[in-house]
């Protein structure tokens, strides 16, 4: 129970970094009327909301960083939707399906799951705009905050972080355009969910992306895994000395790149240095 305990702890981080860095590329290459970022604050807003929502699959289990997030309130709604997640997978699994005694890793890590709310979130926003946005930034920028700043979260309690995440959810309010809409946020939230799941399916232990609507071979929750040769251990050395410093690194990166006007500068510096094979 301690190393799973563990590995919830250390996953967390690198699924709110990866979750930044998917946001933040995918925020470069999004077209406009898919709610795509046309400035360097609604960027980093488009990120934010995808590291966050990288957390959101594991509000199933109240071992999760996220169940920790907003205290009393997230590790009611994770032992939940633990319930509702098992009684999903019990009511759906194949005849080769494995009896479960927990709903970790089940509903939430779908694609369904990952469609079904990034919609909903793109619905809510189209029927109650600002109230809603505001809503979904509080939510996502806390978890963000928890992930990407585990110790400092850890240091001062959840409800300095929800404080934080209010705050912080009304002034990028003032970023976020009208005209970025619903699907902006939806897409965000969508994609950082899918960014969780593609984490999780290059671990030991894998995850039912396609369930309970593809069976294979008598399974509807049959899971997306690497071989063992390569598949990587949760909270394992891997991925705390070489994955998580990578992600890292990569997001800072890109983050820096992302700065309007940072490409046209790094690339004037670089060649004024002779170094333009490097662009």
């Amino acid at each position: 129970m301690r190393r799973k305990v563990l590995s919830e702890m250390v996953m967390g981080p690198t699924h709110a970094v990866s979750g930044a860095l998917v946001g933040l590329i995918v925020a470069d290459v999004l077209p406009r009327e898919w709610g795509g970022p046309t400035s360097t604050a609604e960027a980093f807003a488009f990120a934010a909301v995808c590291s966050g929502a990288a957390l959101l699959p594991d509000l199933d289990t109240a071992q999760s960083t996220v169940s920790r997030s907003f205290g009393p309130v997230s590790q009611v709604a994770a032992r939940g939707i633990d319930k509702v997640s098992l009684g999903y997978y019990s009511i759906t699994k194949g005849r080769k399906d494995r009896k479960r005694r927990g709903g970790h890793r089940t509903m939430t890590h779908t694609a369904l799951f990952a469609a079904l709310l990034g919609t909903g979130v793109s619905l809510l926003v189209a029927r109650f705009d600002r109230e809603a946005i505001i809503a979904v930034l509080f939510v996502t920028l806390g978890l963000a905050l928890r992930g990407l700043f585990g110790s400092w979260a850890k240091k001062n309690g959840w409800f300095a972080v929800t404080a934080v995440a209010a705050v912080l959810s009304i002034l990028t309010w003032r970023w976020f355009p009208g005209e970025v809409g619903s699907t902006g946020l939806g897409v965000a939230v969508a994609l950082g969910c899918v960014t969780h799941c593609v984490g999780d399916a290059i671990t030991k232990e894998g995850i039912p992306f396609f369930a309970p609507f593809v069976p294979w071979r008598g399974s509807r929750w049959w899971e997306i895994k690497l071989p063992k040769l390569v598949a990587i251990r949760a909270g394992g050395p891997f991925e705390v000395t070489i994955l998580g410093p990578a992600l890292t690194v990569a997001t800072v990166a890109f983050g820096v790149w992302s700065i309007d006007g940072a490409p046209e500068y790094i690339i004037e510096t670089l060649e004024a240095s002779g170094l333009a094979f490097l662009t």
